[in-house]
């Protein structure tokens, strides 16, 4: 999908708040049959101030039952009308809503899955696809009605005038109490909103946490502990979500209060102005009922408030992901490529740190060609693996493939040439043809059972209670390290991929697994796919032709896979034989 206007230039935060407005007001044309409906409504609003008018003043004093029942025919068919009208508006609500949720999800998604990787937007990340929930709850709420009902105000309060001045004074002057009582309950309420919405977060991304580390929590006995840790968390949750509920429960109360005795007060000052023969009975009691419905928008603004500001501040949240995580733009499909890899002087800095932890490596890899990349634990290697993988951009220097940089591909795309099998693999739900699959829609079933052969996995897998169907968890249920390790050896075999980078494959494996993976890496190098192999264990290497050594983030050795175990043998007895002062031993 090409940029939107969005991403256009300006801040960050303006081209998220322009990319907001273009999906709002893409519903443009709803809104405005809202407000109308919102006008006919309030119009009809009248129904039951206009009533009481004519039965109090008309009906009473002329005695005419039939005037009374044409007046009461003809209410029930302007409130039912009223009634269809509103909840007419209601439903298209909902479906603006919906429209811009379903606007924004695949993008919203995508920007939140990038932005760790982009090292930006780390605090609004997490939160995205809640926040869009937000923003669609208060474009639903009643709150968001009653502002499309508060311009009529004026309306009503007109009516009030016109019966009797003092009367529409009243009706001011609570109005601007109400008003006033509103704009405290905003300041008085907002930061505990946000420290609640805070606070309810870390307390689900711990209880999260933990769920997923269950079976580590319960061999080592940290039950307790981690009880006492969410806890604490769940503690200072409730605590911030009682102050803000305390805070607008509060305001709400006495606005209620105030709506009601201003109503009252409107009924005892038109009582006095009747006495004072200035005014007629029936003008009293329907400048009463006017007074609750000018009201009324604003009692229900205050009551959902915590909707609207959680909206509001949701809305920010997206306009500054957005803003800091530009929509992809529309690239050219390039050919599928051969898997010549070249890394160009490459630096990377992890997302979040301001130290690199790879700087400016060189090496390139041929179709069938297997790299081994060794080093001491904190040497780059994993970062290496996450920036050939694209999940990582360099902070300088290029990555290509076939000669195209890798931000050249759409993501997708890219992914689909490149098998990746982390240092810590991670299932996803479902079944495990599905995960094979990676979580296609309509998995190939042939693909899935040949990428399990080639991981040496096939039989392993057909020996579960329901083979490929055999449904797992983000932990694995009850698959071992190493079954759990092959299927992800699968899951990057899975559509033969012309570059496969494997991070520590052989972490969790036996020694028929270690011998599997070496097959793997044969039938890679056989079909022309070039293989890079972040390796501890010496086992991992034994099918490489080239070795990159890399030490505190550079390239300390680059070739041949015995020239370089060569040179490091010869330097590592050097430094045996140096002395002290540097000198022989």
């Amino acid at each position: 999908m090409a940029r939107t206007e969005g991403t256009a230039g300006g801040s960050p935060q303006a081209r998220g708040l322009a990319e907001l407005r273009a999906a709002r007001d893409e519903s443009r044309g709803l809104y405005w049959a809202v407000g109308l409906f919102s006008l006919a409504v309030n119009l009809l609003m009248l129904t039951g101030p206009l009533y009481m008018l004519n039965v109090y003043d008309r009906v009473l004093g002329s005695r005419s039952v039939a005037t009374l029942v044409a007046l009461s025919g003809l209410v029930i068919f302007l409130y039912a009308c009223m009634g269809l009208l509103d909840l007419v508006r209601g439903r298209i609500m909902q479906r603006v809503g919906a429209a811009f949720q379903a606007r924004l999800d695949r993008r919203v998604f995508s920007a939140s899955l990038r932005a760790p990787g982009l090292a930006r937007a780390q605090r609004e990340a997490p939160t995205a696809l809640r926040d869009l929930e937000a923003v669609q709850r208060a474009i639903t709420s009643p709150a968001l009605m009653a502002l499309f009902d508060l311009p009529f105000a004026p309306l009503f309060f007109a009516g009030i005038f016109l019966f009797h001045p003092w009367m529409g004074h009243l009706a001011l002057g609570g109005a601007a109490l109400l008003l006033a009582l509103a704009l405290l309950n905003q300041a008085a309420t907002r930061r505990p909103l946000e420290m609640a919405a805070r606070s309810a977060f870390a307390a689900d991304q711990t209880a999260s946490r933990i769920r997923t580390e269950g079976e580590t929590i319960q061999a080592l006995g940290m039950r307790e502990a981690a009880f006492a840790r969410w806890n604490r968390e769940r503690e200072r949750a409730l605590e911030t979500a009682i102050a803000a509920q305390d805070a607008g429960g509060a305001y709400s109360a006495i606005i209620k209060a105030v709506r009601l005795f201003l109503q009252s007060a409107m009924l005892g000052l038109g009582a006095y102005i009747v006495l004072r023969g200035e005014m007629t009975a029936g003008a009293m009691i329907a400048g009463s009922i006017l007074l609750g419905r000018a009201l009324a928008p604003i009692e229900t603004i205050v009551g959902q408030w915590a909707v609207l500001a959680r909206g509001r501040e949701a809305w920010a949240n997206l306009a500054t992901l957005l803003g800091e995580v530009p929509e992809e733009p529309l690239r050219t499909h390039l050919p599928r490529p051969r898997g010549r890899l070249e890394v160009e002087q490459v630096t990377v800095v992890p997302p979040g740190e301001s130290q690199a932890t790879l700087r400016m490596v060189s090496f390139r890899v041929e179709p069938g060609q297997a790299v081994g990349v060794i080093g001491v634990s904190g040497a780059g290697k994993s970062t290496l693996a996450r920036a050939i993988t694209g999940a990582w951009r360099p902070a300088a220097g290029k990555i290509r493939l076939d000669g195209a940089a890798l931000d050249q591909y759409d993501p997708d795309t890219l992914g689909r040439h490149i098998g990746y099998l982390p240092q810590r693999v991670t299932l996803f739900e479902g079944t495990i043809k599905e995960n094979i699959a990676r979580l296609s829609p309509v998995p190939d079933d042939a693909a899935v059972v040949r990428a399990a052969q080639a991981a040496a996995a096939h039989e392993m897998i057909l020996r579960l209670p329901e083979g490929y169907d055999t449904r797992v968890d983000s932990s694995g249920g009850r698959l071992s390290g190493g079954q759990i390790q092959r299927i992800g050896l699968a899951r990057a075999l899975y559509g033969d991929p012309v570059l496969v980078v494997l991070d520590e494959p052989n972490s969790n494996l036996d020694n028929d697994g270690s011998m599997a993976v070496n097959a793997a890496i044969r039938g890679l190098k056989e079909r022309g796919a070039a293989v890079l192999i972040m390796a501890h264990r010496p086992a991992a290497i034994a099918e490489c032709d080239l070795l990159l050594m890399l030490e505190n983030g550079t390239r300390r050795a680059f070739g041949p896979k015995e020239d370089v175990l060569r040179e490091i043998v010869q330097n590592h007895r050097q430094i045996i034989q140096a002395g002290p002062a540097g000198g022989v031993a």
